[in-house]
């Protein structure tokens, strides 16, 4: 048996993702990438743009799954790399209770947040990043708002499945909100 922590992408072949999904909750983390001032205030969000299944854009926070074997620290640095690049300089707290657990159902209506592929549950953070971010993956750009702009209705309308809602709960747990 390997001492060693399998991470790679194809943990389960999508025909058995989808039946996973199918048949229990799927474990994620979430981050809300944030930059910090020198009294740790934040000064501004991170958030990732990008294209939806059917051409829409759409704003997104650092998402995705935890994988089998895999601690929580780890699945939470290996999606900030994933979605910011190997040289963010993310700091994950050194406590992983996260500011939120978020529900998300295929249907609508049970809780804010929705996915239509599953049921998932969500670990969300607020990470502060130090480096410089330059998305990678399905990303087209990552753009960084000031925390009234990321709780503008104009920036909430641009994330789907509950998004928005999540992060202006992590502005308000990071006492962005007035």
């Amino acid at each position: 048996m390997s001492d060693t922590t399998e991470t790679t992408p194809g943990w389960l072949t999508s025909d058995e993702l989808e039946q996973a999904r199918n048949r229990m909750p799927i474990l994620y983390v979430e981050a809300v990438p944030v930059r910090v001032d020198d009294s740790g205030e934040v000064t501004s969000i991170g958030l990732l743009l990008g294209m939806g299944r059917d051409g829409s854009v759409s704003r997104s926070l650092v998402s995705g799954r935890v994988l089998h074997h895999e601690r929580v620290r780890d699945a939470l640095l290996r999606h900030l790399e994933k979605d910011l690049g190997p040289v963010a300089l993310p700091r994950v707290p050194a406590s992983l209770q996260p500011f939120t657990v978020a529900e998300y159902f295929p249907t609508q209506g049970i809780t804010p947040f929705h996915d239509p592929r599953q049921h998932a549950v969500s670990l969300a953070y607020i990470v502060p990043v130090a480096g410089d971010c330059r998305p990678r993956q399905d990303a087209l750009d990552l753009v960084w708002f000031s925390p009234q702009e990321a709780s503008s209705e104009v920036v909430q309308n641009e994330m789907p499945g509950g998004h928005g809602l999540l992060l202006k709960q992590a502005l308000a747990h990071a006492g962005c909100l007035t």
